[in-house]
């Protein structure tokens, strides 16, 4: 398989499911053409305060959260590899008038077009298993974070893809990487279950360890690795909702989230 090959399929896929998820509820569009942030909590609290601080959203897909961070005062950046996601997020920037700029790039060709440096750099939920190669997205991570800035990401924990889609948990695979990329066909999508998918999904599977570590040799400083026992979507059947509405595992017998604060030293 050609390298090129898995991410032109996402890319096809995500132009696909852009318009989809631009109807669901699960992205309440017209909510935040209201005034509502698309920001959970847990990004909140643990990124702070944005206000007149340059951001770039990696992998915004149509940019609620990108433009969330403008409406919290962010000068705000969002890259996305689908252009009909990205000129999704342009026509709602526009119809709101909140200052966005959003380029659409494969992430490992991001340098091609944008050369600067950002207070804060931000991924999150379902970002990083689309990214074959971590220690260049790792690289690419330091050369986009100013000096004295901030790294942050929120992700779902690995673990859950060890765990079979079954109404009681069965381990289903290894934990740990490999090198090849899953493929399967979408039935469906998170956002709009019944959707009709015709695209092929190309993923790759990241221990913890191995971001941490690809974070590291890139240079930045983890102030903290947190795991947390609830997530905002119900990942597989046996998960179970919480008071909140997010969804545990039985028991909180696994970690659902896991979330990195990094930062870079300033120059001397």
């Amino acid at each position: 398989m050609k390298p090129t090959e898995p991410i032109r399929g996402n890319q096809e896929l995500w132009d696909e499911l852009a318009p989809i998820h631009l109807a669901s509820k699960f992205y309440d569009v017209e909510g935040f053409r209201s005034g509502n942030l698309s920001l959970r909590r847990v990004e909140l609290d643990e990124v702070g305060e944005v206000r007149d601080k340059r951001l770039l959203h990696l992998q915004c897909h149509f940019g609620l959260d990108t433009l969330s961070w403008a409406r919290l005062g962010a000068h705000v950046t969002g890259i996305d590899l689908s252009p009909k996601s990205i000129d999704i997020a342009r026509n709602i920037a526009s119809d709101l008038d909140i200052p966005a700029r959003f380029i659409q790039a494969n992430l490992y060709d991001l340098p091609r077009q944008l050369d600067e440096a950002f207070d804060v750099v931000f991924c999150s939920y379902g970002s990083i298993q689309w990214l074959p190669d971590l220690e260049k997205w790792a690289q690419l991570v330091r050369r986009y974070t100013a000096d004295a800035g901030l790294f942050y990401m929120v992700e779902f924990h690995p673990v859950i893809q060890a765990f079979a889609d079954t109404a009681i948990p069965q381990l289903a695979e290894s934990y740990f990487y490999e090198d090849e990329p899953v493929e399967w066909r979408e039935r469906g999508t998170y956002a709009e279950p019944g959707a009709h998918v015709q695209g092929r999904s190309y993923q790759w599977h990241h221990p913890i360890g191995d971001v941490v570590t690809a974070l590291v040799n890139a240079g930045l400083e983890i102030e903290f690795v947190r795991e947390h026992a609830s997530c905002p979507e119900q990942l597989r059947t046996w998960m179970v909702q919480d008071e909140s509405g997010w969804w545990r595992a039985p028991h909180n017998a696994l970690p659902l989230l896991f979330s990195i604060r990094a930062t870079t030293r300033a120059s001397a």
